[in-house]
């Protein structure tokens, strides 16, 4: 099943509240669990990536809160919990809540930005978990790490992912492994349109997986063949990839995600999936979509 989900008006969630009473901790209660940042100081005012090149000053906030609010009610439709950290002035990607760092049980590894312009954001991510329960596991300081951006959970093994090249170090890969006891496959990423490995690259259930094939080097490449089976690839064609259609939110048997071609809709349904497509091209303005916009809590 294909759906489509406009821009609307949907009543945004009072992040102060959400800041003053988190919700237990993963595990406490079921369901799937959301960290989302309102974009109320969303902009491109600096370029860190290429996708922000030409659009520095060109984001429509007002646009962007509705196309926000529609992927909120999307989740909220498919049976998610979204919680909301307050926006912070002057940190414009805080938005893409993805990047705060990774959870992973009740335990949550910080990210270390590698650009000055997102390091205000970590310390308000970390009290933010730390009051929602979770126990805080620092990676050292001279490694770089850019959390669920870089870091995506295997849906059919207990393994790791983890993209490198552009932010996140490859040293991170090691301190992953011995922080929370599980292995880590490190990819390198050598197109500069796919910075984090989340652009790129959506683990699905029962071990499927949804990937741009040439955004990774060769032994990246060899590395996913040799862990997933032909039959469970889904590789896109790269007008599939420029659209992030990648940059997935999988929630059991419904994926959100910004557009998708109906050829790759067609093998996401083939495998039980109703996708959703939400527009959210003023965040692709700053190289972000649905995923870079979801951290999710109760991995």
């Amino acid at each position: 099943m294909i759906e489509k989900f406009a821009a609307g008006s949907v009543v945004e969630h009072d992040t102060d509240t959400a800041l003053a009473e988190p919700s237990p901790p993963p595990g406490a209660q079921g369901g799937h669990r959301l960290l989302m940042c309102a974009p109320r100081h969303f902009a491109v005012d600096y370029v860190i990536n290429p996708w922000m090149e030409g659009n520095v000053h060109a984001a429509n906030r007002e646009r962007a809160q509705a196309q926000w609010n529609a992927l909120v009610a999307a989740a909220e439709g498919a049976g998610a919990r979204v919680e909301c950290i307050p926006a912070a002035p002057g940190l414009p990607d805080m938005v893409f809540s993805a990047n705060a760092g990774l959870v992973l049980g009740d335990r949550f590894v910080p990210s270390r930005f590698r650009h000055a312009e997102r390091r205000g954001e970590e310390a308000l991510f970390t009290a933010w978990c730390r009051r929602a329960g979770l126990r805080i596991r620092d990676l050292p300081e001279q490694v770089y790490f850019e959390g669920a951006g870089d870091a995506l959970l295997d849906r059919g093994a207990r393994r790791l992912w983890m993209g490198h090249g552009h932010r996140s170090d490859l040293a991170a890969a090691h301190e992953l492994t011995d922080l929370l006891d599980i292995e880590v496959v490190p990819l390198r990423l050598v197109d500069a349109r796919f910075y984090h490995l989340d652009t790129c690259f959506c683990p699905l259930r029962d071990g499927y997986l949804l990937y741009y094939p040439a955004a990774f080097d060769a032994d990246a490449q060899q590395a996913i063949v040799q862990h997933i089976p032909a039959s469970r690839r889904i590789a896109v064609g790269e007008a599939d990839a420029l659209a992030f259609a990648c940059n997935a939110v999988d929630l059991d048997d419904t994926l959100l995600l910004n557009r998708a071609s109906p050829d790759l809709c067609a093998a996401l349904a083939a495998i039980g999936y109703r996708v959703v497509q939400t527009p959210l091209d003023e965040f692709l303005k700053a190289g972000g979509a649905a995923k870079c916009l979801t951290l999710r809590l109760d991995e």
